[in-house]
Protein backbone atom coordinates (compact mmCIF):
# COMPACT_ATOMS: atom_id res chain seq x y z
CA UNK A 1 0.00 0.00 0.00
CA UNK A 2 1.23 3.52 -0.55
CA UNK A 3 2.83 5.13 2.47
CA UNK A 4 0.14 7.83 2.56
CA UNK A 5 -2.74 5.30 2.61
CA UNK A 6 -4.00 4.41 6.06
CA UNK A 7 -3.66 0.70 6.63
CA UNK A 8 -4.24 0.43 10.34
CA UNK A 9 -6.67 1.86 12.86
CA UNK A 10 -7.23 1.44 16.56
CA UNK A 11 -10.05 2.02 18.99
CA UNK A 12 -10.21 2.06 22.77
CA UNK A 13 -13.17 0.26 24.34
CA UNK A 14 -14.24 0.48 27.97
CA UNK A 15 -15.43 -3.04 28.78
CA UNK A 16 -19.07 -2.64 29.84
CA UNK A 17 -20.77 -4.67 32.57
CA UNK A 18 -23.25 -6.22 30.15
CA UNK A 19 -20.38 -7.86 28.20
CA UNK A 20 -19.06 -9.89 31.15
CA UNK A 21 -20.01 -13.09 32.92
CA UNK A 22 -20.36 -13.70 36.68
CA UNK A 23 -16.55 -13.70 37.03
CA UNK A 24 -16.40 -10.23 35.37
CA UNK A 25 -14.61 -11.73 32.35
CA UNK A 26 -15.75 -10.75 28.85
CA UNK A 27 -17.83 -13.52 27.28
CA UNK A 28 -15.93 -14.86 24.24
CA UNK A 29 -18.66 -13.94 21.73
CA UNK A 30 -18.36 -10.22 22.48
CA UNK A 31 -14.87 -10.09 21.00
CA UNK A 32 -16.49 -10.29 17.54
CA UNK A 33 -18.29 -7.02 18.32
CA UNK A 34 -14.99 -5.41 19.32
CA UNK A 35 -13.43 -6.50 16.02
CA UNK A 36 -16.33 -4.92 14.15
CA UNK A 37 -15.81 -1.58 15.91
CA UNK A 38 -12.13 -1.55 14.90
CA UNK A 39 -12.89 -2.78 11.37
CA UNK A 40 -15.39 0.07 10.87
CA UNK A 41 -12.76 2.57 12.02
CA UNK A 42 -10.24 1.08 9.59
CA UNK A 43 -12.70 1.21 6.67
CA UNK A 44 -13.62 4.82 7.51
CA UNK A 45 -9.93 5.76 7.50
CA UNK A 46 -9.77 5.19 3.74
CA UNK A 47 -13.34 6.32 3.02
CA UNK A 48 -14.84 2.92 2.24
CA UNK A 49 -17.16 2.15 5.14
CA UNK A 50 -20.25 -0.03 4.75
CA UNK A 51 -22.41 2.80 3.38
CA UNK A 52 -19.76 3.67 0.79
CA UNK A 53 -19.39 -0.01 -0.11
CA UNK A 54 -23.11 -0.22 -0.76
CA UNK A 55 -23.12 3.02 -2.76
CA UNK A 56 -20.32 1.58 -4.92
CA UNK A 57 -22.46 -1.47 -5.72
CA UNK A 58 -20.70 -4.03 -3.56
CA UNK A 59 -21.29 -5.75 -0.28
CA UNK A 60 -18.43 -7.36 1.58
CA UNK A 61 -19.62 -10.21 3.83
CA UNK A 62 -17.30 -11.91 6.27
CA UNK A 63 -16.48 -15.37 4.89
CA UNK A 64 -13.89 -16.41 7.45
CA UNK A 65 -13.01 -15.41 11.00
CA UNK A 66 -10.35 -16.68 13.37
CA UNK A 67 -9.79 -15.75 17.01
CA UNK A 68 -7.09 -16.86 19.43
CA UNK A 69 -7.74 -15.97 23.05
CA UNK A 70 -4.51 -15.35 24.94
CA UNK A 71 -5.75 -13.51 28.02
CA UNK A 72 -9.02 -12.22 29.43
CA UNK A 73 -10.57 -8.79 29.09
CA UNK A 74 -12.21 -7.73 32.35
CA UNK A 75 -15.07 -5.48 33.40
CA UNK A 76 -14.18 -1.77 33.55
CA UNK A 77 -10.80 -2.30 31.89
CA UNK A 78 -9.90 -0.37 28.78
CA UNK A 79 -8.88 -2.46 25.81
CA UNK A 80 -7.21 -1.34 22.60
CA UNK A 81 -8.31 -3.05 19.39
CA UNK A 82 -5.99 -2.55 16.44
CA UNK A 83 -7.16 -3.52 12.94
CA UNK A 84 -4.58 -3.83 10.16
CA UNK A 85 -5.35 -4.37 6.48
CA UNK A 86 -3.14 -7.22 5.26
CA UNK A 87 -4.62 -8.16 1.86
CA UNK A 88 -6.87 -6.31 -0.55
CA UNK A 89 -6.15 -7.49 -4.12
CA UNK A 90 -8.67 -10.38 -4.13
CA UNK A 91 -10.30 -10.02 -0.72
CA UNK A 92 -10.07 -7.93 2.42
CA UNK A 93 -8.04 -9.70 5.08
CA UNK A 94 -7.77 -7.76 8.29
CA UNK A 95 -5.67 -8.81 11.27
CA UNK A 96 -6.52 -7.65 14.78
CA UNK A 97 -4.73 -7.36 18.07
CA UNK A 98 -6.57 -6.71 21.32
CA UNK A 99 -4.48 -5.54 24.26
CA UNK A 100 -5.14 -4.28 27.78
CA UNK A 101 -4.45 -0.53 27.75
CA UNK A 102 -3.07 -0.32 31.30
CA UNK A 103 -0.71 -3.30 31.16
CA UNK A 104 -0.11 -3.63 27.43
CA UNK A 105 -0.82 -7.35 27.80
CA UNK A 106 -1.91 -9.13 24.64
CA UNK A 107 -5.42 -10.53 25.07
CA UNK A 108 -6.59 -11.71 21.67
CA UNK A 109 -5.33 -12.13 18.12
CA UNK A 110 -7.83 -12.43 15.29
CA UNK A 111 -8.36 -12.13 11.56
CA UNK A 112 -11.32 -11.71 9.25
CA UNK A 113 -11.70 -12.24 5.53
CA UNK A 114 -14.30 -10.45 3.43
CA UNK A 115 -15.04 -10.88 -0.27
CA UNK A 116 -16.78 -8.50 -2.65
CA UNK A 117 -20.25 -9.43 -3.87
CA UNK A 118 -21.72 -7.52 -6.81
CA UNK A 119 -25.07 -6.29 -5.45
CA UNK A 120 -26.78 -6.40 -8.86
CA UNK A 121 -25.82 -9.95 -9.82
CA UNK A 122 -25.27 -11.34 -6.29
CA UNK A 123 -22.12 -12.95 -7.66
CA UNK A 124 -18.86 -13.17 -5.74
CA UNK A 125 -15.99 -11.26 -7.29
CA UNK A 126 -12.75 -13.20 -7.60
CA UNK A 127 -10.74 -10.01 -7.37
CA UNK A 128 -11.43 -6.81 -5.52
CA UNK A 129 -13.29 -4.16 -7.52
CA UNK A 130 -11.50 -1.10 -8.87
CA UNK A 131 -13.21 1.17 -6.34
CA UNK A 132 -11.27 -0.45 -3.48
CA UNK A 133 -7.95 0.16 -5.24
CA UNK A 134 -8.98 3.77 -5.83
CA UNK A 135 -9.86 4.25 -2.15
CA UNK A 136 -6.45 2.86 -1.18
CA UNK A 137 -4.65 5.10 -3.68
CA UNK A 138 -3.75 2.42 -6.25
CA UNK A 139 -4.45 1.86 -9.90
CA UNK A 140 -5.92 -1.60 -10.32
CA UNK A 141 -3.31 -3.91 -11.88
Amino acid sequence: MPNNAPKSAEVIIDVPFFDVDAMQVVWHGHYVKYLEVARCELLRSFHYDYNEMSESGYMWPIVDMSLKYVGSALFAHKIKVTATLKEWENRLRIDYLITDVASGKKLTKASTTQVAIDMKTRQMCFESPAVLFEKLGYAKP
